[in-house]
């Protein structure tokens, strides 16, 4: 082996090392959170990031006071979550990437304009529209888990429209070309042709939005009305008792449960997400 050839598997090495490292980080706290929902209160108290032995093991009861703590159902909250999260990914998807790809193709003065304002709502905190969204939306009747997802798509399209857009300027225009000497219109052209392209930019936007609204707290907080309507995140957040006592063991248990399906889709769709992003904030 050269001198050359040695010094850059030595740099390889400590480059993987220190990846491992970070990854350790980003992970740790899924473990600890993973096996202190299957200890007791005290546990959990006493020593947070101890395993659980036998005087601290819970076994699946953390689980079972999650899910039936309260008077309000934990199923409902998990229906509510489903709803929410599926129709605003639905919508988002649906109506940014024609978005996109009109802003794309047409490429006028008031495309780009709006192109510009879609990236611009990016940089935008929430916490400067909050108070004013929360009355908007009770007026307009927005407060309900089947109309909030309207709210999502305002403030998804911003990182959906850049990224739709990215991928649309790198597909040849003279497939929609073909499309329509063959008599396709701009509907058809859009649906059987565009979309099945762009399979790895709707599959990664799915997901980064997914992740977004199903783990989203302040959002729904401050526009359902919580007598009627929690998410999960917010049924774990009044997941408490008398005097402020606070169930960690089930609240615990509920995080990983809330967890589970985002990271078992994530993993199953990583390869697409990381093709998706490239493609959509590199290409154009």
């Amino acid at each position: 082996m050269s001198v050359k050839n040695f010094a850059d598997s030595k740099k390889g090495g400590l480059l993987s090392f220190f990846f491992f490292l970070l990854s350790a980080l980003w992970v740790a706290p899924i473990i600890i959170v993973l096996y202190n929902s299957l200890k007791t209160n005290t546990g959990i108290t006493l020593s947070p990031l101890s395993f659980p032995n036998g005087e601290t093991f819970a076994g699946l009861n953390n689980y079972i006071n999650g899910i039936t703590h309260g008077n309000y159902p934990f199923y409902l909250s998990l229906f509510y979550s489903v709803i929410i999260t599926v129709f605003s990914v639905f919508l988002i998807l649906l109506c940014t990437s024609m978005a996109a790809w009109y802003i794309v193709r047409v490429n006028s003065f008031f495309c780009k304009l709006l192109y510009y304002l879609f990236v611009f709502s990016m940089v935008v905190p929430f916490q400067m529209v909050m108070f004013t969204l929360s009355k908007t939306a009770d007026s307009l009747s927005l407060n309900t888990p089947f109309t909030i997802p309207f709210i999502y798509l305002g403030f998804g399209a911003g990182l959906a429209v850049f990224l739709f857009s990215g991928f649309i300027k790198s597909i040849p225009l003279e497939i929609e070309e073909a499309a329509d000497i063959d008599g396709c219109n701009a509907v058809r052209t859009f649906f059987f042709v565009v979309v099945p392209i762009m399979k790895s930019t709707y599959i990664s936007v799915a997901i980064l939005q997914m992740m977004w609204v199903w783990n989203d707290y302040l959002l729904p907080y401050l526009v359902l009305d919580r007598t009627k309507y929690m998410t999960v995140p917010i049924h774990i957040q009044f997941l408490q008792g008398s005097f402020g006592r606070v169930d960690y063991g089930a609240t615990m248990a509920l995080i990983i449960i809330c967890l589970l399906p985002i990271v078992i889709l994530y993993a199953f769709s990583q390869k697409h997400i990381i093709r998706g992003v490239l493609s959509g904030a590199v290409k154009g």
